[in-house]
């Protein structure tokens, strides 16, 4: 079942149940129908609707905040600022979708060439909790510009963003049979993609979940793209104002109670400001983070967005601090209804512990020190994720230079993390495939058709 459970409290709002095969049949057979005619509509209108529904989701960023609060605890000042960059998506594929669909003429020998920039057909997005609305928005706007429809099955956590978010589409004009919202089942995507009638997924969540689909995708020759884990490294090469410093890496981290998959999971300290980097940022940690009402806008520590997260990400801890991980602050589970768990700091963390390599999918800061700048670099690339990566330092070129080196698909300096809809998000390695956001974004389920004049 689709269920909805208020983290902050552990009270069961609601269930839903998971649409029947037959269902979910027939809503394939309507945005595979839906295609021919969407894709044909002038491209003036598609990007119409697209601009209106970015006005939509302006007007109802209280109304959205306040659901993504219920279902997975996101504090409500950050629900606001999700919508924020969800308008700011829908709006860039709205304004930029003549240029980003023009052919592209190409000088070939004996003659002349275009790229025409073509829909594919009908795509599922399976998108996950922790950002309701923003992962939506980076898949859906710049597939309905393009021409592509859409069936999207949500996470099973939040079902009622997923109608909310529906509904805007609808009334900013997007058919009924062009962009559908289904309460599917795991059980059922495999034969979802397996119909000769669905062209393409595209799919965030976990490493596991993406190896599955990327599995069906390949084996029905399905076009996939995978934005999965990540153990994201920061680096501090020096620091002008610790306190500026510390106070905006651990933002970072915390943003979403650490449940950010380019959030910086590892942050990696030169040793000369080592102590005093982990001193401060351990103080910050245990006495700025205090669990409350995440629909209050004071608090800063909210839940997690399940008891189940909370209870994973604590035996995580334990785990590290069992194999000889120092236990800075935080921790544990919090005595309280809801999913919380403390802020936490880990130091002394070594390859033959487990919390090295995996990801800590929650409040929880890993500190490593570096003697140098090329040990620094080799702790970052020791990971079998590569999403994202930020180096922090006075020194423009030297941070420039030490980016390079890192093995990763985004590279921040002197900022962590974030994402905005004019610059290309994804990831290497174990962190997924393809690219979202700005103009790659819209190149992944098209057809790059070229035509020989």
């Amino acid at each position: 079942m689709y269920t909805v459970t208020n983290p902050a409290t552990g009270e069961l709002i609601e269930k839903i149940e998971n649409a029947t095969d037959g269902e979910v049949l027939a809503a394939i057979e309507r945005v595979h129908a839906g295609f021919s005619s969407w894709r044909r509509r002038p491209l003036a209108e598609r990007a119409t609707i697209v601009s209106r529904a970015a006005e939509l989701f302006a007007e109802r960023a209280d109304e959205l905040a306040a659901i993504m609060t219920l279902e997975m605890g996101k504090r409500i000042n950050e629900g606001r600022g999700e919508i924020g960059i969800v308008v700011d998506i829908f709006n860039y594929y709205a304004d930029h979708a003549s240029e980003l669909l023009a052919d592209e003429p190409l000088s070939i020998t004996g003659g002349e060439a275009v790229i025409a920039k073509e829909p594919i057909g009908a795509l599922i997005g399976i998108m996950p909790w922790n950002f309701p609305c923003y992962q939506v928005a980076r898949f859906v706007a710049p597939n309905l510009v393009l021409g592509n429809t859409i069936l999207l099955k949500h996470a099973s956590i939040c079902p009622r963003s997923a109608a909310a978010i529906e509904r805007v589409l609808r009334d900013a004009g997007v058919p009924d049979d062009v962009y559908r919202n289904v309460f599917a089942s795991s059980r059922q995507i495999p034969w979802m993609l397996a119909d000769p009638r669905i062209q393409g997924v595209s799919l965030t969540g976990s490493e596991q979940a993406g190896i599955s689909v990327a599995a069906e995708a390949g084996k029905n020759l399905k076009k996939a793209v995978l934005e999965l884990g990540g153990s994201d490294p920061l680096i501090v090469l020096d620091a002008t104002d610790m306190d500026e410093t510390v106070k905006a890496t651990a933002t970072a981290r915390m943003r979403n109670c650490g449940q950010s998959c380019n959030a910086p999971k590892r942050m990696i300290v030169l040793a000369d400001i080592y102590e005093e980097f982990v001193e401060r940022l351990t103080e910050r940690v245990a006495g700025y983070y205090v669990p409350g009402d995440p629909s209050d806008p004071e608090t800063t520590l909210p839940p997690l967005a399940s008891n189940s997260a909370a209870d994973e990400v604590a035996a995580q801890v334990a785990e590290a601090v069992r194999q000889g991980a120092t236990l800075r602050a935080g921790g544990h589970r919090i005595d309280r209804p809801g999913a919380y768990l403390e802020a936490t700091v880990l130091t002394d963390v070594t390859p033959d512990m487990t919390a090295y390599y995996e990801e800590i999918f929650g409040p929880v800061v890993l500190v490593f020190r570096a003697a140098t700048e090329a040990e620094a670099i080799t702790i970052a690339n020791d990971t079998p994720f590569g999403l994202g990566a930020s180096v922090w330092g006075s020194d423009r070129d030297r941070a420039r230079r030490v980016a390079e080196q890192i093995d990763a698909g985004m590279v921040y300096l002197n900022r962590a993390g974030g994402s905005q809809a004019d610059l290309p998000f994804g990831g290497i390695k174990r962190s997924g495939m393809g690219r979202e956001l700005g103009p790659l974004g819209i190149e992944e389920f098209m057809n790059k058709k070229s035509i020989r004049l």
